[in-house]
């Protein structure tokens, strides 16, 4: 028997998204009368006066859950053009999931290696090549609240760099994104003025050449932290930095 566990969040006129989408839907009403436009014919014509519901999205391509392209790093990965998202391997979306759990961390921690390795550690495993990695932080909780982005923790770049070295291509996270909170951010590279303190997991981007899964979900419906397939297949689009995503998770019982 196949499960499928829905690890995604809605597109929503929300507050949780600092550019969220904007979605206007159509009535079945108002669809009689546009159809009629492009027909030719009266709304009327139509039974009981209605036709196809339809809706218009005006969003970011990292507006919900969505799979972020090496494009989004930078121009290049080790001096060689970054792929967007349209020239992704699919091959790369699909695969054995691992759920580290960090919830124990406060918020606005950054998850270092001795973190990872011990999330390791703890569900007895070692990372393989094509592995999914999935970030665990419960910052999904928030959503639809204003606690929603200071909720997570967030990967370090040593962290990032050492789940990329075990042959992963897609890391992702319950949290707005992969890095810590982008107040914990501005105040670590005040007090250092080091530039690396903004972003480092996605800068890493610009080294090693993989896919963040941003704004997941459901992580704790999972039975288990391993022995599941991941699929995040983004939506094509020419050029673009990233794609939508219906991430979820597939249960062979």
């Amino acid at each position: 028997m196949t499960r499928i566990i829905d690890l995604s969040l809605p597109h929503q006129n929300f507050a949780s998204e600092p550019y969220p989408p904007s979605i206007t839907h159509t009535t079945h009403e108002e669809g009689a009368r546009r159809l009629a436009v492009l027909a030719k014919i009266d709304p009327t014509d139509f039974e009981n006066g209605m036709a196809l519901a339809s809706d218009q999205v005006t969003a970011s391509t990292h507006s919900g859950t969505h799979v972020d392209a090496p494009w989004h790093y930078g121009p290049t990965v080790d001096g060689k053009p970054a792929k967007t998202i349209d020239q992704v391997p699919l091959e790369w979306c699909y695969g054995n999931g691992v759920v580290l759990d960090f919830r124990h961390l406060e918020q606005g921690s950054e998850i270092n290696v001795d973190d990872v390795k011990a999330a390791l550690q703890k569900i007895n495993y070692s990372l393989k090549e094509g592995d999914i990695v999935l970030i665990q932080t419960g910052a999904d909780k928030f959503w639809g609240t204003t606690k929603y982005l200071p909720a997570q923790s967030g990967l370090g770049m040593d962290a990032t760099e050492f789940i990329l070295n075990q042959g992963i291509k897609v890391i992702g996270i319950d949290g707005w994104g992969l890095d810590r909170p982008v107040a914990k951010m501005v105040d670590s590279f005040q007090k250092s003025g080091d530039k690396k303190d903004l972003w480092p997991s996605h800068f890493y981007g610009r080294r090693k050449e993989y896919l963040q899964i941003e704004k997941m979900a459901n992580l704790d419906q999972l039975p288990a932290p391993t022995g599941f397939k991941v699929a995040c297949f983004p939506i094509k689009i020419e050029r673009g930095s990233a794609g939508w995503t219906r991430a979820v998770a597939i249960i062979e019982d």
